[in-house]
């Protein structure tokens, strides 16, 4: 359980998460009885007045939404609670649980909006800073907060933290977009894809950790997010070094009646950095644009040629499996899944699934498949793209199939595989089954496993068909513009 104080500070929101110290008291009460014999010969007879009875409660452990405050005729105060069916669900990550805590207004609107309320008439303009939002762990201090983040390698889970900073960059775009007026009603703010998630360094579950986060551009109805997690040791010297996590979310606005694009508030960038941040993603902008745009991207670069090459192996594989390589592997036999039935605990404040469980639940299927793939403990890398296609609901049907794309061996000493992770909506009722989300994911395999084994080696991943070696390709380009535009090419 964890007990989270908000601090609101003139340009940021403050979180620091800590465990309880004492335990809440119980909101629910459910009780059963179990029955404990204390003679052996008794114990078959369940109905004998000798045996004593044991009453166990069982509490709740998840803190309620907050009540509004109301003054009856007499003066003196109510309080009222929303409906549970207004309730987030119980699968929280401790930010969100932070913010619930903080009791932040502009969430009680999304919660329960007013009736017939108008859209928002000016678009305002903000800074940076006045969405900036800090989340501290106390980790080095906490000792069940630690536990709760520890992965059995002594460091943060990072499927956990990916729930973390899936939440803080929706309250972070929510901050911005909202115009403080009570009588307009919210925008719906939609998670569109995630862009980047780059690990700098080992992050420790020993030491605090501090996530920083902040709108650093604005579309017409779209947002980009960046949060840095920080976690300093004795031997940084700057800011940079002390950097373990950078993560980019785009979001995009709707209007929570029409569900039509809606106009966000525009962004004025003060300090140098802000600037340098917005025009970057000013061109991540421009070159999803390009890229939607058309098919022209397929007509170039040898496209034809290029599936023909991957093909090539992927065929004597198929046609003469005795002759084929040793070191390379078809891309289906690389294919894990899992399912699950969407249960109620794991939705969001909108009543749908929280993408932060989505993300969780696909990183360790990923971790799962380049686990089996490479015989070692693998060691997250990055995630380099996810893309939130359609919108999940309570009860679906969903399922997760993996596989490894394709290995980079460049350089020996840190290998590189590349894992790609899709989500199905599946309704066997209609027999419809639709893609709902997209995730790669990119790990390399740790020092000291890599040490320990004799002779490794990643096998080369080759394609079967030619809508494999598509995929592929897709990824292949989609990571060379990236690092493109990373290098200012």
């Amino acid at each position: 359980m964890l007990k989270i104080k908000g601090k609101v500070q003139a340009l940021s929101s403050v979180f620091t998460l800590n465990s309880w110290n004492l335990i809440p008291k119980p909101r629910f009460n459910f009780k059963f009885q179990r029955l404990f014999y204390m003679d052996a010969n008794s114990s078959s007879n369940p109905n004998s007045n000798s045996s004593p009875s044991r009453t166990i409660s069982v509490f709740s452990t998840i803190p309620l939404p907050p009540s509004s405050d109301a003054v009856n005729g007499s003066g003196s105060s109510t309080s009222s609670r929303k409906p549970i069916n207004l309730w987030p669900g119980m699968h929280h990550s401790p930010v969100t649980a932070a913010l619930w805590d903080a009791r932040s207004s502009i969430f009680e609107r999304l919660l329960d909006p007013p009736k017939d309320a108008p859209p928002q008439s000016e678009l305002l303009t903000k800074t940076p800073s006045q969405s900036r939002t800090i989340v501290i762990y106390n980790f080095s201090s906490d000792f069940i907060l630690r536990e709760q983040y520890r992965d059995p390698w002594n460091e943060v889970r990072i499927g956990k933290l990916l729930e973390d900073l899936d939440a803080l960059a929706g309250t972070i775009s929510v901050r911005h977009c909202s115009d403080d007026d009570s009588t307009t009603r919210p925008l719906l703010l939609v998670t569109a894809s995630v862009d980047r998630i780059v690990l700098k360094k080992p992050i420790s579950v020993d030491a605090d950790l501090k996530i920083v986060g902040s709108v650093i551009w604005v579309g017409r109805s779209s947002i980009e997010v960046q949060l840095d997690m920080i976690q300093g040791t004795k031997d940084c010297s700057n800011k940079s070094d002390s950097v373990a996590l950078t993560a980019n979310f785009i979001f995009v606005a709707r209007d929570s009646q029409t569900g039509k694009a809606a106009l966000v508030n525009r962004l004025l960038p003060e300090t140098e950095e802000e600037k340098l941040l917005f025009e970057g993603a000013e061109a991540r902008s421009n070159l999803r644009k390009r890229k939607n745009r058309g098919d022209m991207w397929a007509l170039e670069n040898g496209y034809i040629k290029r599936i023909d090459a991957l093909l090539a192996e992927g065929r004597i594989f198929c046609d003469m499996p005795a002759l084929a390589d040793r070191d390379s592997i078809l891309l289906r036999d690389t294919r894990l899944e899992n399912s699950l039935i969407c249960q109620p605990q794991q939705r969001n404040i909108h009543g749908r699934i929280f993408g932060g469980f989505l993300m969780q639940r696909a990183f360790e299927l990923a971790f799962s498949t380049a686990y089996v793939f490479a015989g070692m403990v693998p060691y997250f890398f990055e995630v380099d793209h996810v893309d939130f296609l359609k919108p999940v609901d309570v009860g679906d049907f969903l399922r997760f199939t993996s596989c490894v794309l394709y290995t980079e061996v460049d350089n020996p000493d840190q290998p590189l595989i590349n894992v790609e992770v899709v989500a199905h909506v599946t309704r066997p009722e209609i027999r419809s089954s639709e893609v709902s989300n997209t995730f790669y994911f990119t790990f390399t395999v740790r020092p000291e496993a890599k040490a320990n084994g004799k002779g490794f080696r990643l096998r080369s991943v080759v394609p079967a068909t030619e809508e494999e070696a598509r995929r592929i390709i897709e990824r292949m380009d989609a990571e060379k513009d990236a690092k493109g535009l990373e290098q200012g090419i």
